[in-house]
């Protein structure tokens, strides 16, 4: 056997979390269109007959303007550190910008093998593909060039074949059944998060947090009861909406999603509460589990 550890990094947006799932064939970490929508370093595992493929999903690498987006970039960076591999993942229908040039910068300074992955090839014709490939070539040494689609799962086995000689031989790090790292606690939080920025206008998503205050898990049914954070009262006010319906919609959006999460009937109650700028607030930031680990 062999098995190592992956850091998936790239900038927001580019299909980390997509391609995780694609990998696993499992959802662990949520997708939105809106960018850093992953803030934790999620964990996936992925084990074949021959390899276990330990995946980390890091926030997107960004310009920071508070405490919490600076604990996102620091988390994303402590990622690279002890991996086997790592898979630098572009949107190839993109043009290169200052932050692809930044997370280039950054990786000169770790020795680890990277792949560069050019995402999104399903929306270039084959000339503009070939263009991107002559110029990734020409930025830095990459161990490997391989264009895919997270989201069509075009070349993902080839992606992993390709990946397997660079990690180790020997034990297992997780049980075979494994596929990830993180419990029903954090996955409820993440699925209701999913769901209200699915919902949400431009002001409100990246300004909450969801703590699960609540769950009592019986053999045929579940009951949740979660806080939604946001840093304003015009927030709290989008998030309930008219008549409630607004905050109605996401619960039934998540209890659905969660139903199939347990394999059971859930019943989850939903509250807002205001915090006023937690996001640069160390102590909101560890009570809402993004500060960093000593």
């Amino acid at each position: 056997m062999r098995s190592g550890m992956i850091a998936i990094i790239g900038r927001p947006n580019a299909g980390k979390s997509t391609l995780l799932n694609a990998i696993l064939k499992e959802k662990v970490s949520i997708i939105s269109d809106k960018p850093q929508t992953t803030r934790n370093n999620i964990q996936g595992i992925y084990t074949t007959d021959t390899c276990q493929f330990v995946f980390i999903d890091t926030p997107g690498i960004h310009k920071p303007h508070h405490e919490l987006g600076r604990t996102l970039n620091k988390s994303a960076y402590l990622s690279l550190q002890d991996v086997d591999l790592i898979y630098l993942i572009v949107d190839a229908s993109k043009p290169y910008g200052s932050g692809d040039a930044f997370l280039l910068e950054r990786l000169k300074q770790y020795r680890t093998p990277c792949f560069l992955l050019l995402n999104k090839i399903d929306l270039l014709k084959k000339e503009e593909l070939l263009q991107h490939l002559a110029s990734w070539e020409k930025r830095f040494s990459f161990e490997q060039i391989i264009p895919l689609s997270a989201k069509k799962e075009e070349n993902i086995e080839e992606l992993l074949k390709t990946s397997e000689p660079y990690l180790s031989e020997g034990m297992l790090l997780y049980p075979k059944d494994m596929v990830s790292d993180h419990g029903k606690t954090f996955q409820t939080q993440e699925i209701i998060r999913e769901k209200v920025l699915l919902k949400t206008m431009e002001e409100v998503p990246h300004s909450i947090a969801v703590v699960v205050e609540r769950l009592h898990e019986e053999e045929k049914e579940v009951e949740i009861d979660a806080l939604v954070i946001v840093e304003r009262d015009s927030q709290k006010a989008i998030l309930i909406g008219k008549q409630a319906a607004m905050i109605k919609s996401i619960r039934l959006l998540a209890q659905k999603e969660l139903k199939a999460l347990y394999g059971k009937k859930c019943h989850l109650s939903l509250y807002v509460r205001v915090e006023k700028n937690w996001r640069n607030r160390q102590s909101k930031l560890h009570q809402f589990g993004y500060a960093l680990e000593e």
